[in-house]
């Protein structure tokens, strides 16, 4: 019996360390230099240069696998890419290449030829599968907290009550199908602060304005507020967002409900404050990348 995860540690792993060792010896770094790197040993290393470990030559083959590798290789050399930050994008390839009918999911069954016995009613590798989902959600969610994090600027658009960013499952019924920070993103002397890693049904309030929104015709998977501006606004008019207010003062489902249903193409949500209330902007989008995107360029 063999399980997916075992194509990944005993084939997948060292393929891509076999071919990120020599890309970054080719850029210049000590064998000493390339295990600090990728948090292996010198001999390992030494292995790797003279061949001494088996690889997959599917996967080394892999457009995918040879364009993530060499990205990695140039930020990893040029110091722009952490050690964690690479595992991160390498765990996300991982996770893609299970996917149903992808390669890693055709070598688990070329390895275990009865998984085919199971037809339709085996799920393992299915896209759908409820757990791929959840983490394809955290996985979208932490590479816009990154966009976000290596921005400069980001700091001077988060409002006092803390920003979140916050992403959903397709189905997402209810807060818990929304990931968001723990504890809100906050501007700690003039640095983006993310105090912890993301996770279901931390986040109230943005998932609340998420959710309304996509009960009430938006099509979008993911959100993030940031401090209300009039500047803020016409910036991101001329991006082509169409922008809608809301009273957040009243029911927020229901207010942000109505300002949907009069502006159907809404991306952007914004209320001007009140009474204890703080104005804030809610950018939307299809996925948490899209909206760091959009929120780094207004910096």
């Amino acid at each position: 019996m063999q399980f997916v995860e075992e194509i990944v540690v005993d084939e997948f792993l060292p393929t891509i360390r076999s071919l990120l060792a020599g890309e970054l010896r080719d850029r210049g770094l000590t064998q000493s230099e390339v295990a600090d790197v990728l948090g292996i040993s010198q001999s390992a290393v030494s292995k790797y240069a003279h061949g001494d470990v088996t690889t997959n030559e599917r996967i080394a083959d892999d457009e995918r696998v040879e364009a993530l590798v060499s990205e990695l290789a140039d930020g990893l050399a040029a110091g722009d890419v952490t050690p964690v930050q690479a595992l991160i994008e390498i765990e996300v390839l991982v996770r893609d290449l299970e996917s149903g009918g992808d390669l890693l999911a055709q070598l688990h069954e070329d390895a275990v030829p009865e998984l085919a016995d199971h037809g339709a009613s085996f799920r393992v590798h299915d896209p759908e599968n409820d757990l791929r989902t959840s983490e394809r959600v955290l996985s979208s969610l932490r590479r816009g907290l990154r966009i976000l994090e290596n921005a400069g600027g980001f700091a001077t658009l988060i409002p006092a009550v803390g920003a979140n960013l916050v992403a959903c499952t397709p189905d997402a019924d209810d807060v818990d199908d929304v990931a968001g920070v723990p504890g809100r993103i906050f501007d700690v002397k003039g640095q983006a602060t993310v105090p912890s890693d993301p996770e279901f049904g931390v986040s109230e309030h943005v998932a609340s304005v998420l959710l309304a929104a996509r009960e009430h015709g938006a099509n979008a998977s993911a959100a993030i507020n940031i401090r209300y501006d009039p500047d803020l606004l016409a910036e991101l008019t001329e991006q082509g967002h169409v922008t809608a207010e809301f009273d957040e003062s009243s029911d927020v489902a229901s207010s942000v409900g109505a300002a949907i249903e009069d502006e159907p193409e809404a991306t952007v949500l914004y209320q001007t404050g009140g009474m204890g209330i703080e104005p804030l902007i809610y950018v939307l989008g299809p996925d948490a990348e899209s909206v760091a995107d959009t929120v780094r360029a207004l910096i």
